[in-house]
């Protein structure tokens, strides 16, 4: 795993591996979400089908839960919801987001 990095309360964001499956891809891109500020911890969660095809690796913002959001991670007919405790409002929780993704692992 990446090395975790501080939050705003200054402990180490963290990625929970309680599945044994994950999206392709999604991995790096959540272990890079957890050396964000104020991401504390990142769980993936159930793994679905859908009707429609993303081709590309998508993450977007579904709804507020306590403490943070759930997220829905979509790659081709697969979705994966993934819940993330953070300090971040929703803005600035979309940027973190935004930069996790755009950086390419060497």
């Amino acid at each position: 795993m990446g090395k975790p990095a501080k939050d705003a309360s200054g402990k180490d964001g963290r990625l929970v591996w309680n599945h044994s499956t994950h999206l392709s891809g999604l991995i790096p891109i959540l272990e890079r979400l957890c050396q964000q500020d104020g991401i504390q911890t990142v769980t993936p969660g159930v793994i679905g089908r859908a009707k429609g095809h993303c081709p590309k690796m998508q993450l977007r913002v579904s709804v507020p839960i306590r403490g943070g959001y759930k997220v829905i991670a979509r790659q081709g007919k697969t979705v994966q919801e993934v819940f993330i405790l953070t300090t971040l409002d929703q803005d600035k929780f979309k940027d973190s987001i935004a930069i996790a993704m755009k950086i390419k692992s060497a």
